[in-house]
């Protein structure tokens, strides 16, 4: 995030906050919280009520005097009496129990799964520069961790509502019916408590943060170990990454142990104040019934409710202090729910109609950051059904234009057409329906050889699929494993080779079917030998359709159309490969670069079919 809608973030008070969890995600519960409120109140109340049988037993037993509160007359039966209706409370607060927290438990767990759902949703309405300024592991962060927070915020809210405020309330009450003046005693040591917690509370929410921030680079760190281990392995960088992740652990360490110090410094607070407290009603309770003759019955019933009172007047105190990491993670998820999606999908937009699949680039300006352009002004024409090979140095903006194309980024100046028409006027889902993109970084999914393939289009049926995977030359192979097509990749596609997920990505586009075809250096990574199955699976995808193919390796494309030199932002050259040789410019030295003195001994690829795909329709 930035730094500004942290900063906004960081900045709401827990009072604004709260309100918009109750309104974004607790609302909907609202009658099943209005349940589990009942059910605490009921459990609450049912506790009350038994403490107070306490003041008649007593009485009862001690002195054989009629009790005030049930109006018992003496004898074993108002006793037996009264410890039937104490079971029957108990039984019933038990019960009640049981149902608030079967509701609470249900309720919780569908916000966490309705954030979740709400996170990932907003998070694939960014563009592709929104996950490339942050590491994946922060979205992962908050989506499992953060998510938490919201229901942990809800449910400490009405639990402290419901049940220790309700608690609360009914035993302070029983203790002012008996004991006026010893209940004022007990109470007041809450104002200075509160005033304590809430300087803990100021530094709380600041390691809270700094936990979550160590907890998203441990997970940076294994990711990055797992992901990369034959680089760890091959350079003996086991050392590095273990001090790097031992760092990382060290720091969530100091965050959580500097939470828990600051919650667990609130103990000898409320303990201390608990003990003056319960000192000076003994004192007073010592002098009542001495010098005023007070009944021991009152002062059991009253000694009774005080501490069964403290517990959850306790919970009530810290509460601020333990909803800080709920808070956080509540602050962590807005940082993304109010960063407005960038890729809206306007369905009032008209959809993209292809008839001939021209792309043309007109003074077109980009740069990913504000003072450096990538392109500049650039200006080039990718003819319906043909082959463009884009070829230059690094850096010059071959992989952009790739990237403008598919409306990963916008031009910042200029405009992109197909067939004439703006791309920026058109529904983006709709763009992308025409496009299928290849490109040298195969991403395969978790699943099977079919499954992936059958991503390229909903629906595609068994024939479809295997029709695809001949076309991209990997039926055979596929065939070849014991388990077909139900061939499980591994993660990433770690179970087959760079030839093999190459040509599972060309099936995937083949079986997509689209009219314009993005090549980004789809075999720059590849052998020789797996370089040429693939270049045969290309020139099944290339054929009827718009081809854009980002190459270095010049002999790839000497048989493309025609072949756009981009230095610096600009097409400097463009034309076929005979005719760029001819001219002795750019192309003519990268291509000298790579070959030498053998510049027209390099022999042409065969040149793509003209013929209809049998997967096209």
């Amino acid at each position: 995030m930035s730094q500004t809608d942290r900063t906004l973030a960081l900045n709401w008070s827990n009072l604004q906050l709260v309100r918009r969890i109750y309104m974004d995600f607790g609302r909907t519960y609202r009658w099943r919280y209005v349940m589990a409120l009942l059910c605490m109140v009921t459990a609450a109340a049912a506790g009350a009520y038994a403490v107070s049988l306490l003041s008649p037993f007593i009485n009862n037993v001690r002195l054989g005097q009629e009790g005030r509160v049930a109006q018992i007359t003496g004898g074993m039966h108002e006793i037996r009496q009264i410890a039937f209706t104490v079971a029957i409370l108990y039984c019933l607060r038990g019960f009640t129990t049981f149902g608030q927290m079967l509701i609470m438990s249900r309720i919780g767990n569908r916000i966490v799964a309705r954030a979740q759902a709400q996170i990932y949703n907003h998070l694939l309405g960014q563009n592709v520069g929104f996950f490339q300024a942050r590491q994946s592991t922060d979205f992962m962060t908050r989506l499992v961790t953060a998510s938490n927070g919201l229901r942990d915020t809800m449910q400490l809210i009405v639990t402290s509502v419901g049940r220790d405020l309700c608690s609360v309330i009914g035993y302070v009450a029983v203790m002012f019916y008996h004991e006026p003046v010893m209940t004022m005693i007990a109470i007041s040591g809450g104002p200075i408590g509160a005033l304590l917690m809430s300087r803990v509370i100021r530094r709380v929410r600041h390691f809270a943060r700094r936990s979550y921030d160590g907890t998203a680079r441990i997970l940076a760190t294994m990711q990055e170990t797992v992901i990369g281990i034959r680089i760890v392995k091959s350079f003996n960088l086991e050392n590095i990454m273990r001090v790097r992740m031992q760092n990382s652990v060290r720091d969530v360490e100091k965050a959580m142990n500097r939470i828990a110090l600051g919650s667990a410094v609130t103990s000898p607070v409320s303990e201390t104040l608990g003990g003056v407290v319960i000192a000076a009603v003994l004192v007073y309770a010592g002098w009542d019934v001495e010098v005023r003759g007070g009944e021991l019955g009152q002062f059991v019933a009253f000694l009774g409710a005080m501490m069964l009172a403290y517990e959850p007047g306790k919970r009530l105190g810290k509460l601020r202090l333990d909803m800080q990491n709920g808070l956080m993670g509540a602050r962590l998820i807005y940082e993304i729910l109010d960063k407005a999606p960038v890729e809206v999908d306007d369905n009032q937009k008209p959809r993209l109609q292809v008839t001939e699949g021209r792309i043309t680039f007109h003074d077109v300006a980009f740069g990913y950051r504000a003072t450096e352009n990538v392109l500049n002004g650039l200006s080039f024409t990718a003819e319906p059904s043909t082959t463009t090979a884009l070829v230059g140095p690094s850096g010059g903006g071959k992989s952009t234009i790739i990237s403008l194309i598919q409306r990963f980024y916008d031009p910042q100046a200029g405009m992109i057409t197909v067939d004439g028409e703006d791309v920026q006027n058109v529904g983006i889902h709709s763009l992308r329906e025409k496009i299928a993109f290849v490109s040298q970084d195969v991403f395969l999914f978790q699943g099977t050889i079919r499954e992936n393939i059958a991503l390229g289009r909903a629906g595609a049926s068994e024939e479809d699929i295997i029709a695809a995977a001949k076309h991209a030359h990997a039926h055979d192979f596929i065939t070849g494993f014991a388990s077909g097509y139900d061939t499980p990749v591994g993660e990433q596609g770690a179970q087959l080779s760079g030839g093999q997920r190459q040509r599972i990505a060309i099936a995937r586009a083949i079986l997509k079917n689209a009219p314009i075809i993005l090549l980004d250096e789809p075999t720059a990574a590849l052998d020789s030998e797996s370089e040429r199955e693939v270049q045969k699976a290309l020139d099944d995808l290339r054929i009827g359709r718009t081809t854009l193919v980002v190459a270095h390796r010049l002999q790839t494309i000497v048989n493309a159309d025609r072949i756009c030199v981009i230095e610096k932002g600009h097409c400097v050259e463009q034309g076929t490969h005979d005719e760029l040789l001819e001219k002795h410019g750019s192309y003519y030295a990268f291509f000298s670069a790579q070959f030498g003195d053998n510049v027209r001994m390099v022999t042409k690829l065969d040149a793509p079919r003209t013929e209809p795909s049998a997967v096209r329709s």
